[in-house]
């Protein structure tokens, strides 16, 4: 008989078999028992090969239950935007834990995922709940405590988002006149500075080259699931950036500030007190001036959405939109690249332009052919 090369084999008194081994100083035991001996060394054949390979995980960190490391997790995560990691709390809260929060890590199966995943009355949720789970599970993997991840489900968490309306340049001057005076230039700003609403209301005196006609964007008024709105800085690192605006926004900026702010640098553009103008008081004013447009439809953020489509309609680059937008990926710009009708006829006139010295040569010479033609046939 060969002799055993790595762990050990026993058999209990219950006349049942045990495996256990040795791996870095410390012994680590099956966690079930067998009733062949042959299973036992089977199984331990089989770390053997995990171990060689690299793929060995600590059962111990396997056993680790969903809720613990999910909460770990998320408190680790100090690089997330505050609205975000409510969000993400409030998805495990609901919908994460009660499924497999009491369950340990090496536990959980890709047919469990996937018979979570399918059981959403919502398919919005389902992605986002999904996603969620997929990075917890990731960094599970990246850091050793999974050999593997549960989450295999092909295309989840992918469904694109239902598109945006988007309002003319007409119905937005007609909404800001709706708004009350002291928030008109809000209505402005996201439009024709394509700006989102936590960094119009972010905005200070300082914030503010007249001469220049240039808005800088420098911070954002952040309000997550069920706090307070603060300040924070902008979504992503490109959100940072300096944006020229229109004459007669910079008109508008300039009545705005003489009637509504006070000489401090850090005077809020919007404010309330010593505090900028919740997104709350925002919104219901939005409410009332979409609904005289009659767009009910047209939230708040489809004004800066309006306007990235706009600029892309002028010919405007992906570059360009990445950079007016503050996006850090061409992915959020791409979408702003929408084909509308009065794009498409200036793509058409512009296709005819250059058509035309060829057509219309080709139509003279047909012409004379006809004519030549007919003057044979007549004579």
């Amino acid at each position: 008989m060969a002799r055993r090369t790595f762990g050990y084999v026993r058999k209990l008194p219950s006349g049942r078999w045990q495996a256990s081994y040795l791996h870095d100083g410390k012994r680590f035991t099956g966690e079930r028992t067998y009733t062949a001996k042959a299973d036992a060394d089977a199984w331990l054949a089989n770390v053997h090969t995990e171990i060689l390979r690299g793929e060995w995980v600590n059962p111990d960190r396997a056993s680790t239950l969903l809720h613990v490391y999910a909460t770990r997790w998320l408190d680790s995560r100090s690089d997330l935007r505050p609205t975000t990691k409510a969000k993400y709390a409030g998805l495990m809260r609901l919908h994460i834990l009660p499924t497999f929060g009491h369950l340990r890590l090496g536990a959980i199966s890709p047919d469990r995922v996937r018979g979570w995943y399918y059981g959403f009355d919502s398919p919005s949720l389902a992605d986002d709940g999904y996603r969620l789970l997929r990075a917890i599970f990731a960094t599970a993997v990246s850091d050793g405590w999974l050999a593997r991840s549960p989450c295999k489900i092909k295309g989840a968490g992918s469904v694109k988002a239902p598109e945006r309306p988007t309002a003319s340049i007409p119905e937005v001057l007609a909404a800001a006149e709706a708004m009350p005076e002291r928030l008109r230039l809000a209505v402005l700003l996201a439009a024709f500075a394509q700006l989102r609403r936590g960094e119009v209301l972010g905005l200070t005196r300082g914030d503010i080259d007249l001469m220049r006609g240039v808005v800088y964007v420098r911070r954002a008024l952040v309000q997550p699931s069920g706090a307070r709105a603060e300040i924070g800085p902008p979504k992503t690192d490109a959100g940072i950036r300096s944006l020229s605006v229109p004459a007669f926004v910079v008109e508008a900026l300039r009545g705005h500030l003489e009637a509504f702010v006070g000489p401090q640098t850090e005077g809020w553009l919007f404010g309330a007190g010593d505090r900028p103008v919740s997104p709350r008081t925002l919104d219901r004013a939005w409410n009332n001036a979409r609904a005289s447009i009659n767009r009910p439809d047209l939230h708040f953020h489809d004004l800066r959405h309006s306007g990235l489509t706009w600029a892309a309609a002028t010919g405007a680059s992906v570059a360009d939109l990445m950079r007016r937008g503050g996006h850090a990926s061409t992915v959020a710009a791409l979408r702003y690249q929408h084909s509308t009708e009065d794009r498409d006829r200036a793509l058409s006139e512009a296709l005819g332009g250059l058509a035309s010295p060829v057509a219309d040569l080709d139509i003279a010479r047909r012409s004379h052919d006809e004519a030549l033609l007919g003057l044979k046939n007549r004579g």
